[in-house]
Protein backbone atom coordinates (compact mmCIF):
# COMPACT_ATOMS: atom_id res chain seq x y z
CA UNK A 1 0.00 0.00 0.00
CA UNK A 2 1.82 3.56 -1.00
CA UNK A 3 1.33 6.42 1.76
CA UNK A 4 -0.79 8.80 0.99
CA UNK A 5 -1.92 11.49 3.28
CA UNK A 6 -5.75 11.90 5.35
CA UNK A 7 -8.15 12.65 2.39
CA UNK A 8 -8.49 16.17 4.06
CA UNK A 9 -5.11 17.02 2.74
CA UNK A 10 -5.21 15.13 -0.72
CA UNK A 11 -6.60 18.44 -2.05
CA UNK A 12 -2.90 20.44 -3.22
CA UNK A 13 0.38 20.27 -1.88
CA UNK A 14 1.12 23.54 -2.67
CA UNK A 15 0.97 26.08 0.30
CA UNK A 16 -0.37 29.16 -1.65
CA UNK A 17 -2.90 30.00 -3.89
CA UNK A 18 -2.82 32.36 -7.22
CA UNK A 19 -2.90 35.66 -4.79
CA UNK A 20 0.11 34.25 -3.06
CA UNK A 21 -2.17 33.77 0.48
CA UNK A 22 -0.35 31.21 2.58
CA UNK A 23 -2.59 28.06 4.09
CA UNK A 24 -0.41 27.19 7.21
CA UNK A 25 -0.94 23.64 8.55
CA UNK A 26 -1.18 22.85 11.95
CA UNK A 27 1.40 20.47 13.58
CA UNK A 28 2.48 19.17 16.74
CA UNK A 29 5.50 18.06 18.17
CA UNK A 30 8.72 18.80 20.58
CA UNK A 31 9.48 21.96 18.50
CA UNK A 32 5.97 23.15 18.33
CA UNK A 33 5.13 22.61 22.47
CA UNK A 34 9.12 24.32 23.19
CA UNK A 35 7.16 27.14 20.97
CA UNK A 36 3.68 27.72 22.89
CA UNK A 37 5.19 27.39 26.13
CA UNK A 38 7.18 30.10 25.22
CA UNK A 39 4.53 31.76 23.87
CA UNK A 40 2.47 31.37 27.02
CA UNK A 41 4.99 32.86 29.38
CA UNK A 42 5.52 35.68 27.17
CA UNK A 43 2.04 36.38 26.73
CA UNK A 44 1.62 36.49 30.65
CA UNK A 45 4.48 38.71 31.34
CA UNK A 46 3.09 41.28 28.32
CA UNK A 47 -0.03 40.94 30.31
CA UNK A 48 0.30 40.94 33.63
CA UNK A 49 3.30 43.34 34.22
CA UNK A 50 1.12 46.24 34.47
CA UNK A 51 -0.26 44.71 37.01
CA UNK A 52 2.26 44.63 39.36
CA UNK A 53 1.99 47.18 41.99
CA UNK A 54 4.99 48.70 44.05
CA UNK A 55 4.06 51.31 46.79
CA UNK A 56 0.19 51.45 45.92
CA UNK A 57 1.03 52.32 42.56
CA UNK A 58 2.11 50.62 39.06
CA UNK A 59 5.58 49.24 39.33
CA UNK A 60 6.29 50.20 35.87
CA UNK A 61 5.07 52.60 33.41
CA UNK A 62 6.39 55.02 30.95
CA UNK A 63 4.58 58.23 31.63
CA UNK A 64 4.30 60.62 28.10
CA UNK A 65 2.97 63.53 29.54
CA UNK A 66 5.87 63.63 31.87
CA UNK A 67 8.79 62.15 29.68
CA UNK A 68 9.45 59.62 32.04
CA UNK A 69 10.16 55.78 32.92
CA UNK A 70 8.39 54.51 36.16
CA UNK A 71 10.30 51.41 37.44
CA UNK A 72 9.69 50.27 41.16
CA UNK A 73 11.55 53.40 43.02
CA UNK A 74 13.43 54.51 40.26
CA UNK A 75 12.21 57.44 37.54
CA UNK A 76 14.37 57.83 34.64
CA UNK A 77 13.78 60.87 32.97
CA UNK A 78 15.45 61.82 29.36
CA UNK A 79 18.74 63.10 30.52
CA UNK A 80 18.97 58.98 31.70
CA UNK A 81 19.03 58.13 27.73
CA UNK A 82 22.52 56.23 29.02
CA UNK A 83 20.48 53.06 30.52
CA UNK A 84 18.12 53.37 27.79
CA UNK A 85 21.13 52.86 25.11
CA UNK A 86 23.12 50.13 27.04
CA UNK A 87 19.84 48.19 27.77
CA UNK A 88 19.33 48.37 24.04
CA UNK A 89 23.02 47.29 23.00
CA UNK A 90 22.54 44.63 25.33
CA UNK A 91 19.72 42.94 23.99
CA UNK A 92 21.40 43.97 20.19
CA UNK A 93 24.63 41.61 21.67
CA UNK A 94 22.47 39.49 23.11
CA UNK A 95 20.17 38.91 19.68
CA UNK A 96 23.52 38.42 17.56
CA UNK A 97 24.50 36.17 20.05
CA UNK A 98 21.74 33.68 20.06
CA UNK A 99 21.84 34.31 16.25
CA UNK A 100 24.76 33.21 15.86
CA UNK A 101 24.63 30.17 17.70
CA UNK A 102 20.96 28.95 16.02
CA UNK A 103 19.78 31.37 13.35
CA UNK A 104 16.61 33.21 13.17
CA UNK A 105 15.29 31.33 16.58
CA UNK A 106 14.31 34.55 17.70
CA UNK A 107 11.99 34.70 14.92
CA UNK A 108 10.74 31.45 14.84
CA UNK A 109 10.05 31.51 18.97
CA UNK A 110 9.81 34.49 20.50
CA UNK A 111 9.28 37.42 18.09
CA UNK A 112 5.15 38.85 18.61
CA UNK A 113 4.60 38.83 14.80
CA UNK A 114 5.47 35.06 14.78
CA UNK A 115 3.41 34.40 18.81
CA UNK A 116 0.37 36.23 17.06
CA UNK A 117 0.04 35.25 13.11
CA UNK A 118 0.29 31.54 14.83
CA UNK A 119 -2.17 32.35 17.30
CA UNK A 120 -4.70 34.32 14.68
CA UNK A 121 -4.08 30.84 12.59
CA UNK A 122 -4.85 28.71 15.25
CA UNK A 123 -8.13 30.96 15.63
CA UNK A 124 -8.45 30.63 11.69
CA UNK A 125 -8.46 26.84 11.84
CA UNK A 126 -11.00 26.50 15.02
CA UNK A 127 -13.43 28.28 12.65
CA UNK A 128 -12.91 27.60 9.06
CA UNK A 129 -11.60 24.02 9.39
CA UNK A 130 -7.82 22.54 8.03
CA UNK A 131 -5.74 24.65 6.30
CA UNK A 132 -7.41 22.75 2.72
CA UNK A 133 -10.40 23.07 3.96
CA UNK A 134 -9.92 26.95 4.01
CA UNK A 135 -8.40 26.77 0.65
CA UNK A 136 -11.97 25.74 -0.36
CA UNK A 137 -14.07 27.50 1.46
CA UNK A 138 -11.99 30.77 0.31
CA UNK A 139 -12.10 29.64 -3.21
CA UNK A 140 -16.43 28.84 -3.19
CA UNK A 141 -18.93 30.56 -3.96
CA UNK A 142 -20.67 33.27 -2.04
CA UNK A 143 -22.83 31.79 0.69
CA UNK A 144 -24.70 32.15 4.38
CA UNK A 145 -22.63 29.69 5.71
CA UNK A 146 -19.15 31.44 3.88
CA UNK A 147 -20.22 34.59 5.11
CA UNK A 148 -20.47 33.72 9.14
CA UNK A 149 -17.77 31.59 8.87
CA UNK A 150 -15.83 34.70 7.50
CA UNK A 151 -17.42 37.07 9.93
CA UNK A 152 -16.95 35.23 12.76
CA UNK A 153 -13.13 34.44 12.18
CA UNK A 154 -12.58 38.52 11.92
CA UNK A 155 -14.71 39.52 14.71
CA UNK A 156 -12.50 37.10 17.05
CA UNK A 157 -9.30 38.67 15.34
CA UNK A 158 -10.62 42.19 16.28
CA UNK A 159 -11.38 41.08 19.49
CA UNK A 160 -7.84 39.94 20.02
CA UNK A 161 -6.12 42.78 18.55
CA UNK A 162 -8.31 45.44 20.80
CA UNK A 163 -7.39 43.49 24.07
CA UNK A 164 -3.61 43.53 22.48
CA UNK A 165 -4.15 47.47 22.14
CA UNK A 166 -5.38 47.68 25.38
CA UNK A 167 -2.64 45.77 26.96
CA UNK A 168 -0.20 48.03 25.39
CA UNK A 169 -2.36 51.00 26.16
CA UNK A 170 -1.70 49.81 29.76
CA UNK A 171 2.36 50.08 30.01
CA UNK A 172 1.60 54.26 29.42
CA UNK A 173 -2.54 54.70 31.55
CA UNK A 174 -2.72 52.75 34.58
CA UNK A 175 -4.47 50.05 34.79
CA UNK A 176 -6.49 50.88 37.91
CA UNK A 177 -7.91 53.97 35.41
CA UNK A 178 -7.87 52.52 31.70
CA UNK A 179 -9.68 49.39 31.62
CA UNK A 180 -12.69 50.97 33.60
CA UNK A 181 -13.17 54.19 31.75
CA UNK A 182 -12.63 52.06 28.32
CA UNK A 183 -15.17 49.76 28.62
CA UNK A 184 -17.53 52.25 31.18
CA UNK A 185 -17.15 54.84 28.02
CA UNK A 186 -15.54 57.37 30.11
CA UNK A 187 -12.10 57.44 28.65
CA UNK A 188 -10.80 60.37 26.57
CA UNK A 189 -10.87 60.16 22.85
CA UNK A 190 -7.31 60.26 22.85
CA UNK A 191 -7.53 56.92 24.24
CA UNK A 192 -9.70 55.66 21.74
CA UNK A 193 -7.97 56.71 18.93
CA UNK A 194 -4.44 55.01 19.98
CA UNK A 195 -6.27 51.41 20.92
CA UNK A 196 -7.75 51.53 17.50
CA UNK A 197 -4.74 52.18 16.14
CA UNK A 198 -3.11 49.34 17.41
CA UNK A 199 -5.73 47.30 17.41
CA UNK A 200 -5.98 48.03 13.85
CA UNK A 201 -1.84 47.44 13.62
CA UNK A 202 -1.96 44.03 15.37
CA UNK A 203 -5.33 43.05 13.11
CA UNK A 204 -3.60 43.91 9.59
CA UNK A 205 0.54 42.37 11.19
CA UNK A 206 -1.08 39.31 12.28
CA UNK A 207 -4.26 38.71 10.59
CA UNK A 208 -4.03 40.15 6.97
CA UNK A 209 0.04 40.38 6.12
CA UNK A 210 1.14 37.83 8.74
CA UNK A 211 4.58 36.36 6.96
CA UNK A 212 5.08 39.60 4.16
CA UNK A 213 5.80 41.38 7.19
CA UNK A 214 9.01 39.14 7.89
CA UNK A 215 9.94 38.58 4.57
CA UNK A 216 9.44 42.02 2.98
CA UNK A 217 9.45 44.68 6.14
CA UNK A 218 11.23 43.19 8.62
CA UNK A 219 14.93 44.34 8.06
CA UNK A 220 15.98 41.61 10.41
CA UNK A 221 15.96 38.84 7.72
CA UNK A 222 18.26 40.73 5.27
CA UNK A 223 21.24 41.45 7.63
CA UNK A 224 20.71 38.39 9.52
CA UNK A 225 22.75 36.21 7.15
CA UNK A 226 26.10 38.91 8.08
CA UNK A 227 25.87 37.07 11.81
CA UNK A 228 25.93 33.20 10.65
CA UNK A 229 29.23 31.16 10.70
CA UNK A 230 29.77 27.49 10.06
CA UNK A 231 29.38 26.66 13.51
CA UNK A 232 25.61 28.17 13.31
CA UNK A 233 23.26 25.43 13.48
CA UNK A 234 20.48 26.22 11.17
CA UNK A 235 17.45 24.20 9.93
CA UNK A 236 18.91 21.66 7.34
CA UNK A 237 17.88 19.35 5.43
CA UNK A 238 19.72 16.44 5.05
CA UNK A 239 20.22 15.64 1.07
CA UNK A 240 22.63 13.57 1.01
CA UNK A 241 20.63 10.91 3.02
CA UNK A 242 17.34 12.30 1.97
CA UNK A 243 17.64 12.17 -2.22
CA UNK A 244 16.22 11.03 -4.39
CA UNK A 245 13.31 11.98 -2.70
CA UNK A 246 9.95 10.25 -4.05
CA UNK A 247 6.57 8.07 -2.67
CA UNK A 248 6.84 4.55 -1.54
CA UNK A 249 5.22 1.70 0.58
CA UNK A 250 4.87 2.59 4.38
CA UNK A 251 5.11 -1.11 5.91
CA UNK A 252 8.16 -2.59 3.45
CA UNK A 253 11.45 -2.05 2.12
CA UNK A 254 12.84 0.99 1.03
CA UNK A 255 13.52 0.86 -2.66
CA UNK A 256 16.74 1.04 -3.07
CA UNK A 257 17.12 3.98 -6.06
CA UNK A 258 15.11 6.12 -3.12
CA UNK A 259 16.67 7.99 0.27
CA UNK A 260 14.37 8.58 3.37
CA UNK A 261 12.50 11.48 1.86
CA UNK A 262 8.85 10.48 1.12
CA UNK A 263 8.20 13.29 -0.87
CA UNK A 264 4.83 13.93 1.47
CA UNK A 265 5.59 17.95 1.11
CA UNK A 266 4.35 17.92 4.88
CA UNK A 267 7.67 20.43 5.37
CA UNK A 268 6.31 22.84 3.21
CA UNK A 269 2.64 22.63 4.54
CA UNK A 270 3.39 23.76 7.96
CA UNK A 271 6.15 26.70 7.20
CA UNK A 272 4.62 29.71 7.97
CA UNK A 273 6.64 31.92 5.65
CA UNK A 274 5.73 29.21 2.54
CA UNK A 275 9.32 28.16 2.31
CA UNK A 276 10.73 24.65 0.99
CA UNK A 277 13.38 23.81 3.47
CA UNK A 278 14.62 20.69 1.21
CA UNK A 279 15.43 23.93 -1.32
CA UNK A 280 18.52 24.97 0.94
CA UNK A 281 19.46 27.73 3.05
CA UNK A 282 16.98 30.32 2.42
CA UNK A 283 16.63 33.86 4.41
CA UNK A 284 12.87 33.48 4.40
CA UNK A 285 13.46 30.76 6.75
CA UNK A 286 13.00 32.24 10.60
CA UNK A 287 13.93 28.39 12.09
CA UNK A 288 11.09 27.72 13.56
CA UNK A 289 11.65 24.44 13.76
CA UNK A 290 7.90 23.17 12.27
CA UNK A 291 9.37 21.59 9.51
CA UNK A 292 11.06 19.24 11.75
CA UNK A 293 8.82 17.98 13.46
CA UNK A 294 6.38 17.36 10.30
CA UNK A 295 9.51 15.54 9.13
CA UNK A 296 9.97 13.67 12.43
CA UNK A 297 6.30 12.39 12.59
CA UNK A 298 6.64 11.21 8.81
CA UNK A 299 9.71 9.57 9.90
CA UNK A 300 8.20 7.40 12.89
CA UNK A 301 4.98 6.20 10.90
CA UNK A 302 7.98 4.57 8.09
CA UNK A 303 10.07 3.25 10.83
CA UNK A 304 13.15 5.36 9.69
CA UNK A 305 15.32 7.41 12.04
CA UNK A 306 14.52 11.01 12.72
CA UNK A 307 16.41 13.78 12.02
CA UNK A 308 16.08 13.75 8.25
CA UNK A 309 15.36 17.31 8.80
CA UNK A 310 18.01 18.90 11.69
CA UNK A 311 19.23 21.70 13.58
CA UNK A 312 22.01 20.95 12.07
CA UNK A 313 25.59 23.27 11.89
CA UNK A 314 28.74 22.88 9.46
CA UNK A 315 31.45 22.54 11.83
CA UNK A 316 31.45 21.74 15.32
CA UNK A 317 31.01 24.78 18.10
CA UNK A 318 33.74 23.85 19.72
CA UNK A 319 35.96 25.24 16.95
CA UNK A 320 34.13 28.37 17.10
CA UNK A 321 34.94 28.51 20.65
CA UNK A 322 36.68 32.49 20.35
CA UNK A 323 33.66 33.95 18.76
CA UNK A 324 31.72 32.61 21.46
CA UNK A 325 33.50 34.09 24.04
CA UNK A 326 34.15 37.20 22.27
CA UNK A 327 30.09 37.71 22.24
CA UNK A 328 29.44 36.27 25.83
CA UNK A 329 32.53 39.01 27.52
CA UNK A 330 30.69 41.76 25.07
CA UNK A 331 27.29 40.88 27.23
CA UNK A 332 28.98 40.78 30.30
CA UNK A 333 31.18 44.38 29.66
CA UNK A 334 27.69 45.62 28.91
CA UNK A 335 25.91 44.68 31.92
CA UNK A 336 28.75 45.47 33.95
CA UNK A 337 28.39 49.15 32.46
CA UNK A 338 24.50 49.11 33.14
CA UNK A 339 25.09 47.97 36.76
CA UNK A 340 27.67 51.03 37.16
CA UNK A 341 25.99 53.40 35.91
CA UNK A 342 23.06 52.34 38.40
CA UNK A 343 25.40 52.54 41.09
CA UNK A 344 27.04 55.96 40.14
CA UNK A 345 23.40 57.44 39.87
CA UNK A 346 21.80 59.87 42.22
CA UNK A 347 18.68 60.03 42.87
CA UNK A 348 18.75 63.79 42.95
CA UNK A 349 19.51 66.28 39.57
CA UNK A 350 20.56 69.78 39.41
CA UNK A 351 21.26 72.16 37.10
CA UNK A 352 22.39 75.87 37.72
CA UNK A 353 21.69 78.71 35.09
CA UNK A 354 22.68 81.79 35.34
CA UNK A 355 20.31 84.79 34.74
CA UNK A 356 22.00 86.51 31.55
CA UNK A 357 20.46 89.69 31.31
CA UNK A 358 21.68 91.19 33.91
CA UNK A 359 25.04 89.78 34.40
CA UNK A 360 24.93 91.32 38.54
CA UNK A 361 23.17 94.01 40.39
CA UNK A 362 24.25 96.59 43.20
CA UNK A 363 21.81 96.55 46.50
CA UNK A 364 20.74 99.29 47.98
CA UNK A 365 23.67 98.49 50.58
CA UNK A 366 26.21 98.27 48.39
CA UNK A 367 26.62 94.53 48.23
CA UNK A 368 26.66 92.56 44.66
CA UNK A 369 24.05 90.06 44.07
CA UNK A 370 23.60 87.50 41.09
CA UNK A 371 20.48 85.99 40.39
CA UNK A 372 20.50 82.05 39.21
CA UNK A 373 17.79 79.53 37.92
CA UNK A 374 18.06 75.58 39.84
CA UNK A 375 16.68 73.23 38.00
CA UNK A 376 15.58 70.76 40.44
CA UNK A 377 14.59 66.81 39.41
CA UNK A 378 13.58 64.42 42.32
CA UNK A 379 14.26 60.79 40.41
CA UNK A 380 12.76 58.89 43.17
CA UNK A 381 9.12 57.93 43.68
CA UNK A 382 8.72 59.55 47.18
CA UNK A 383 8.49 63.39 48.71
CA UNK A 384 11.93 65.03 49.14
CA UNK A 385 13.35 68.12 51.39
CA UNK A 386 16.26 69.54 50.82
CA UNK A 387 18.49 72.14 51.83
CA UNK A 388 20.31 74.36 49.99
CA UNK A 389 23.64 75.75 50.27
CA UNK A 390 26.68 77.44 48.37
CA UNK A 391 30.32 76.51 48.96
CA UNK A 392 33.44 78.39 47.39
CA UNK A 393 33.12 81.63 48.29
CA UNK A 394 33.57 83.66 51.26
CA UNK A 395 31.36 86.18 52.72
CA UNK A 396 28.74 85.43 50.15
CA UNK A 397 24.78 84.74 51.48
CA UNK A 398 22.18 83.14 50.07
CA UNK A 399 19.10 85.42 49.74
CA UNK A 400 16.26 82.86 49.34
CA UNK A 401 14.45 80.41 50.46
CA UNK A 402 16.78 77.73 51.22
CA UNK A 403 14.35 75.28 51.87
CA UNK A 404 13.13 72.98 49.05
CA UNK A 405 10.46 70.22 48.75
CA UNK A 406 9.32 68.38 45.54
CA UNK A 407 6.83 65.55 45.13
CA UNK A 408 7.84 62.29 44.08
CA UNK A 409 9.35 62.30 39.99
CA UNK A 410 8.80 65.95 40.29
CA UNK A 411 10.75 68.45 38.26
CA UNK A 412 10.77 72.68 39.06
CA UNK A 413 12.68 75.31 38.76
CA UNK A 414 14.14 77.96 41.94
CA UNK A 415 15.01 81.32 41.61
CA UNK A 416 18.06 82.13 43.82
CA UNK A 417 20.35 85.29 44.40
CA UNK A 418 23.80 85.10 45.81
CA UNK A 419 25.00 88.58 47.04
CA UNK A 420 28.73 89.30 48.85
CA UNK A 421 29.16 92.77 50.54
CA UNK A 422 33.44 92.61 49.83
CA UNK A 423 33.72 93.20 46.29
CA UNK A 424 35.44 89.73 44.69
CA UNK A 425 39.18 90.85 43.39
CA UNK A 426 38.67 88.88 40.44
CA UNK A 427 35.81 88.85 37.76
CA UNK A 428 34.48 85.52 38.38
CA UNK A 429 34.43 83.47 40.90
CA UNK A 430 33.61 79.78 41.11
CA UNK A 431 31.55 78.67 43.87
CA UNK A 432 29.23 75.32 43.96
CA UNK A 433 25.59 75.32 44.92
CA UNK A 434 24.62 72.27 47.47
CA UNK A 435 21.44 70.75 47.75
CA UNK A 436 21.47 68.37 51.38
CA UNK A 437 18.91 65.48 50.82
CA UNK A 438 17.60 65.41 54.65
CA UNK A 439 16.11 62.52 54.07
CA UNK A 440 19.60 60.14 52.88
CA UNK A 441 22.00 62.95 53.32
CA UNK A 442 23.07 62.74 49.84
CA UNK A 443 24.82 65.72 48.53
CA UNK A 444 24.46 67.20 45.53
CA UNK A 445 26.62 69.95 43.81
CA UNK A 446 26.21 72.41 40.82
CA UNK A 447 28.99 74.24 39.66
CA UNK A 448 28.32 77.86 38.81
CA UNK A 449 30.65 81.08 38.79
CA UNK A 450 29.69 84.49 40.56
CA UNK A 451 30.18 88.14 38.40
CA UNK A 452 31.39 90.64 40.17
CA UNK A 453 31.38 92.76 37.91
CA UNK A 454 35.82 94.16 38.40
CA UNK A 455 36.82 95.43 35.74
CA UNK A 456 39.99 96.01 37.10
CA UNK A 457 40.71 92.09 37.15
CA UNK A 458 40.38 92.35 33.71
Amino acid sequence: MAYSLPPEDQIIFSTKDSSGKIYIREQSGFYQRIRRALSWLLMALFIGIPFIQYNGEQAFRINAAQQTIELFSIILFPQDLLIAALLFTLAAFALFYVTRLYGRVWCGYTCPQTVWTLMFVWIERRIEGSHNQSRVLDNAQFSLDKLAKKLAKHLSWLVVSVITALVFMSYFIPVSQLYSAFFSLQASWQVYAWVGFFALCTYFNAGLIREKMCLHMCPYSRFQSAMFNTGTKLVTYDAARGETRGPRKRHGDKPANLGDCVDCNLCVQVCPVGIDIRDGMQYECINCGLCIDACDQTMSQFGYAKGLISYTAEQSSRSNLSGHLIYAATILVTLIAIFGWGMARTSTELTVYRERNALYRVTADGAIENTFTLNVINKTKTARQYQLQIEGMAHSQLNSNAALRLQAGEQRQFVVSVNTAEKPATLFTPFKFILLDKQNAERIAGVSQFYSGNTAAR
